[in-house]
C-alpha cells in the first residue's frame, strides 16, 4: 500500500503544485520556496539538532511551551521548526526569529524526504497533533530517527477516514517510537488504528501550557486603551459561512449597545478582502488593523487583517466567540481567550477540542449558541451581568490552571528515550 500511495502522490504532484500557484493569487507566499516542498531544503550547519514539525499556526502557537523546554533541557541543541501553510511560516518568524532554523516539510515523496533528511541530519523528530506520513516516518526509522506524536489528537471523524486505509497507517504508526495522546479518547482511537499499546500515553494537552508574557499583556492594554471605554467582543479565527450571522449578531447588539466594537478576525489571509467589502457591504463601518491605526469612535468593525496577532486582539475584548463552530471545521482553540480572563463562547462544531470543550462545559467555563441570535444574547448577557462574566471567566481560567504539565510529561518521556 505505501508503495501504490507513493505512485499516486508522484502522480498528484504537479496538481499540488499548479493548486499552490493558484492559491498564491490571494496570497503570493505561497508561490515562494515551492523547491523546498521537494526536499531542497537549505543546507543545514553539522550539530546536534532537535525537529519539531508544527502544520500551521495554531500548532505553531501550542508548540511554543514544547520548544521552550526543549531549550532548557538540550541546551546545546539546535532545533528546527518545520510548517506546511505559508502562515505557520510566518508564525514561526514572528514567534522565533533567528532562535529556531525554519523551512518548510517536504511533500512525502521518498526522494524528496531523502533529500530533506540528508541536508537536516535531525537526531529526533516531534510532530505536533496529528500528522502521519508513511514515506517521512519509515525514512526516518531507517535513519535510526526516532519519531514522537506529541499532543496527538484524533477526532472520531478523522478516525473514520484513516480506518479506511487501516493497513497503511498501522504500517506508519508502527515506525513510530511514541504517541503522546491528549487524553483517553484519542488514545484509544491511535490503539484502535492498530497503534501498540506500549507506544502510546496519555500525556494532556500541551495547548493548557499556555502562558501570556509581560509584553504581550502591555500591548493588549495599550489596545484596549486606544478603543475607550465601548463595548469590545471579538469573532476569532471565523470561516467562509460564519462572517454572516457573526454580522448579523453584532447588528443585533449595535441595536443596544450603539458603540459596540466587533474585532472580527478571518482564519485565512485570503479572506481579508472579502470579509472587508463584506462588512462594507451591509452597511458597517470598518478599520482594517493592517492600515496601523486604532479604531476610530463612529467604525463598528475592526478588521483583525494582520498575522500574528490574534492573542493580544483577544485581550482588547471582553468577550470571544471562537470560530471554525457555526461550520463543520470543528473549532478551534478556546484556552486563548481564557487565558486572558475573556469570556468564551462557542458554536456546536467543536470535534477538535471536544476534551477541552468538556472540562469548560463541567467548570461553566463557556457558551454555547447555535446561531446569530443565540450568539447575540450571549454576549449580551456576558456584557450587562457582570457576575456572569467573571463567574465564567474564573472557571475557564481554574480549568486552565488544572490541567497544565503536558509538555513535562512530554519531555520527561523524551529524556528516557535519548
Amino acid at each position: 500500500m505505501r508503495v501504490l500511495y507513493s505512485l499516486i502522490l508522484y502522480v498528484i504532484t504537479p496538481l499540488v503544485l499548479a493548486r499552490l500557484l493558484l492559491r498564491s493569487r490571494a496570497n503570493p507566499d505561497y508561490r515562494h520556496r515551492w523547491r523546498e516542498r521537494l526536499g531542497w531544503s537549505p543546507h543545514l550547519p553539522a550539530r546536534p539538532r532537535l525537529w519539531v514539525h508544527a502544520v500551521s499556526v495554531g500548532e505553531v502557537a501550542a508548540a511554543a511551551a514544547l520548544v521552550a523546554g526543549l531549550r532548557r533541557r538540550f541546551p546545546g541543541h539546535a532545533i528546527l521548526m518545520t510548517t506546511t501553510t505559508p502562515t505557520g511560516s510566518a508564525e514561526v518568524i514572528r514567534r522565533f526569529g533567528n532562535s529556531v532554523e525554519h523551512c518548510y516539510l517536504p511533500y512525502d515523496l521518498p526522494d524528496g524526504v531523502a533529500r530533506f533528511l540528508a541536508r537536516a541530519r535531525p537526531e529526533r523528530l516531534l510532530v505536533m497533533e496529528t500528522e502521519l506520513w508513511p514515506n517521512l516516518y519509515r525514512a526516518c526509522a531507517r535513519r535510526g530517527i526516532p519519531v514522537m506524536v506529541v499532543n496527538a489528537r484524533l477526532s472520531a471523524r478523522s478516525a473514520r477516514g484513516y480506518a479506511r486505509i487501516r493497513p497503511l497507517v498501522r504500517q506508519t504508526l508502527a515506525q513510530v517510537s511514541g504517541i503522546a495522546a491528549r487524553g483517553e479518547e484519542d488514545a484509544c482511537r491511535f490503539l484502535a488504528l492498530g497503534a501498540r499499546p506500549d507506544q502510546v500515553r496519555v500525556s494532556g494537552n500541551i495547548k493548557y501550557d499556555l502562558a501570556l508574557s509581560d509584553d504581550l499583556i502591555r500591548a493588549a492594554a495599550e489596545w484596549r486603551a486606544q478603543v475607550g471605554e465601548r463595548p469590545v467582543w471579538i469573532a476569532a479565527s471565523t470561516h467562509p459561512g460564519e462572517d454572516e450571522p457573526v454580522l448579523a449578531a453584532h447588528r443585533s447588539l449595535l441595536s443596544r449597545w450603539p458603540g459596540a466594537l466587533l474585532i472580527l478576525v478571518p482564519r485565512h489571509p485570503e479572506r481579508f478582502d472579502a470579509v472587508a467589502a463584506l462588512c462594507r457591504a451591509q452597511g458597517f463601518a470598518v478599520a482594517r488593523r493592517s492600515a496601523g491605526l486604532p479604531p476610530e469612535a463612529g467604525d463598528t468593525v475592526w478588521l483583525g487583517d494582520t498575522m500574528g496577532e490574534l492573542m493580544r486582539l483577544y485581550g482588547v475584548a471582553s468577550v470571544a466567540f471562537v470560530g471554525g463552530s457555526l461550520v463543520p471545521t470543528g473549532g478551534h482553540n478556546p484556552l486563548e481567550p481564557a487565558a486572558h480572563g475573556v469570556a468564551v463562547v462557542t458554536g456546536p462544531q467543536v470535534f477538535n477540542f471536544t476534551e477541552v470543550y468538556e472540562a469548560l462545559d463541567r467548570a461553566g467555563g463557556v457558551r454555547r449558541v447555535a446561531d446569530a441570535d443565540g450568539l447575540a444574547a450571549a454576549v449580551s448577557t456576558l456584557w450587562s451581568d457582570l457576575e456572569a462574566h467573571r463567574a465564567i471567566t474564573v472557571a475557564a481560567r481554574r480549568v486552565l490552571d488544572e490541567n497544565r504539565g503536558a509538555v513535562d510529561r512530554v519531555l520527561d518521556w523524551v529524556d528516557q528515550a535519548s
